[in-house]
């Protein structure tokens, strides 16, 4: 079963950047006001060419609506992740976040095995988050579609 609006965001630490920087996102999202979105996997052609720029795009937009924070999950290594943040001009803006053995993914319950992808992938998803919180939460119907978890999506539920 997957986490439910109202639950709080399990404490299970990703990367950003290296695989030495860690993240907690209740930590990440304490007091604050977020967006956390997951793809199922960096570079690929949705992804790169739908949801993460949609996000960057609208990034003043959403902090207009009173998002303080901005994170993007992917079952990634923390390279990767870095990498394609830095390719589609997340510096300073998103949260560029890798779950390498998935186990964030896993404990929320939004993982699908994506054999085109390698296995263990997640769900494509966007969740609203006040103070580590889940307040909204919009998972694609097939778990790779692009149409409820984008950010224009997102913008209309704030």
């Amino acid at each position: 079963m997957s986490i439910q609006v109202g639950e709080t965001l399990p404490a299970i630490p990703l990367h950003e950047g290296t695989p030495k920087t860690q993240v907690s996102l209740p930590e990440l999202f304490a007091g604050k006001t977020g967006v956390l979105f997951a793809v199922p996997g960096a570079f690929t052609p949705g992804c790169s060419k739908t949801h993460l720029p949609g996000y960057v795009n609208d990034f003043d937009a959403l902090r207009a609506k009173g998002v303080d924070v901005i994170a993007c999950v992917a079952v990634n290594d923390a390279f990767v992740m870095d990498a394609w943040g830095k390719a589609h001009g997340a510096d300073g803006k998103i949260h560029m976040l890798a779950d390498p053995a998935g186990a964030f993914t896993k404990a929320v319950g939004l993982d699908v095995d994506a054999a085109v992808l390698g296995g263990l992938r997640s769900k494509r998803y966007s969740m609203i988050i006040e103070d580590g919180k889940v307040r909204a939460l919009h998972v694609e119907p097939d778990g790779f579609g692009l149409s409820c978890s984008l950010s224009n999506e997102l913008l209309a539920a704030l």
